[in-house]
């Protein structure tokens, strides 16, 4: 189960579509794993209050995950994002609002089954289990800017 709180309504407003994006993004990343997910649309002082208190970092961040522990099962954990910095990064890439939620999401759900990318092994796994579960979506390779850039000369 999928459950979806807008705290921040600014998100609906912007994408109507929200919670359905959110729903089928978070259903793709799981794939055959059963569990329960919450995922929590906010505003960015919501999550600069969750960033500094639990990483020490005080400034808002597009997403935080936070797996449970495995006595909690089903729950496999909570997911929350932050409105505007999920808007101006999407803004800033030249990607729909819907994209890069649903890849957030993924990105999110991902955390919450284990996966990271504390070393560039794991980035590179991780990166390409994202790519996957959003080419099932319809939705571009979020890191070919990224890998573009890359490859050019400076």
């Amino acid at each position: 189960m999928i459950e979806i709180e807008v705290e921040a309504q600014a998100w609906t407003g912007a994408l109507p579509e929200t919670e359905a994006v959110v729903t089928k993004a978070a259903e793709a990343a799981l794939g055959a794993v059963a569990g329960d997910v919450v995922v929590l649309l906010t505003d960015d002082e919501a999550v600069r209050e969750l960033n500094a208190r639990f990483r020490d970092k005080d400034r808002p961040t597009n997403v935080l995950s936070f797996p449970a522990p495995e006595s909690a099962a089903p729950h496999l954990g909570d997911i929350v994002l932050a409105y505007g910095v999920c808007a101006s990064e999407a803004q800033a890439q030249g990607k729909s609002l819907s994209d890069h939620l649903s890849h957030l999401i993924v990105h999110g759900v991902l955390h919450l089954l284990g996966r990271d990318h504390e070393d560039d092994a794991e980035a590179e796994e991780m990166e390409a289990q994202e790519r996957e579960i959003l080419a099932e979506l319809g939705v571009a390779d979020p890191y070919a800017a990224e890998s573009a850039d890359l490859g050019q000369d400076v």
